[in-house]
């Protein structure tokens, strides 16, 4: 079990908890030091003191890991200072890519294992992940009709809330093409495609998120099977070819 701590895009919640957007990035610091807290005490009772909560004096908080702590990334949508501060902390960082070029992270990256180092943080927990839009399928063209219905309820919904112009199929299929964000595809052509940002970013994990809503569940265990069974064989293969 791991804990992946983004400050969230769904700023309409802010509203519903209190909180000005203003302090947006102010908020997010503070909480994710509480989280750290919390996550390195060697005890369940904790004390933390802050400016955006009430502090806790020896307060337990339970259940605990069975052994030590648990793993805390810093989750980053592609601005520069949370490349900054996870690096700064010494936390792995995980991009988010939902458009446009995923190489066009590679500055992030590298901004982020360079600002570690001068930290002095070095060793396993400096690790880089990349989390994008994604569907496996026996071929592309079932891919993307299996995905599309989902992405396009998303943007309809989203849109409502956010005033986004209608959704249009023309991005979709061109973010599911090489150079896009979406890893909508067949095992070989998804394979090519982690490998291909494996060697701007060097991410030691990929996620795909499948489900954006309304996959029926065999298309979801035939994707999961084909990444497990199709996708990674190919992916280390070609890595051990370079």
């Amino acid at each position: 079990m791991e804990i992946i701590a983004g400050r969230g895009s769904s700023v309409e919640t802010f509203p519903l908890f209190g909180y000005d957007l203003k302090d947006y990035d102010r908020l997010y610091a503070k909480k994710l030091d509480l989280l750290m807290s919390i996550n390195n005490s060697t005890a369940e009772n904790v004390t933390w003191s802050g400016t955006v909560r009430p502090a806790l004096h020896e307060l337990a908080v339970v259940p605990r890991p069975v052994n030590g702590s648990l793993p805390v990334w810093v989750a980053t949508g592609g601005r520069a200072p949370s490349s900054v501060r996870a690096g700064k902390l010494g936390l792995p960082i995980s991009y988010g890519i939902i458009g446009g070029a995923p190489a066009r992270f590679a500055p992030l990256a590298d901004l982020y294992r360079q600002t570690a180092a001068q930290a002095g943080h070095t060793g396993e927990n400096i690790k880089v992940s990349v989390a994008t839009l994604g569907l496996v399928a026996p071929t592309k063209k079932e891919a993307l009709e299996r995905f599309y219905p989902g992405w396009v309820n998303l943007n309809i919904e989203m849109g409502k809330l956010r005033g986004w112009p209608a959704p249009d199929k023309r991005q979709f299929l061109a973010q599911a093409d090489f150079p896009g964000a979406y890893y909508v595809g067949d095992p070989d052509e998804i394979a090519q495609r982690i490998a291909d940002l494996h060697g701007h970013m060097g991410h030691m994990r990929h996620f795909l998120q499948m489900d954006i809503g309304g996959l029926p569940q065999e298309h979801f265990l035939e994707s999961l099977t084909l990444l497990a069974t199709e996708v990674k064989p190919r992916v280390e293969r070609l890595l051990a070819g370079k």
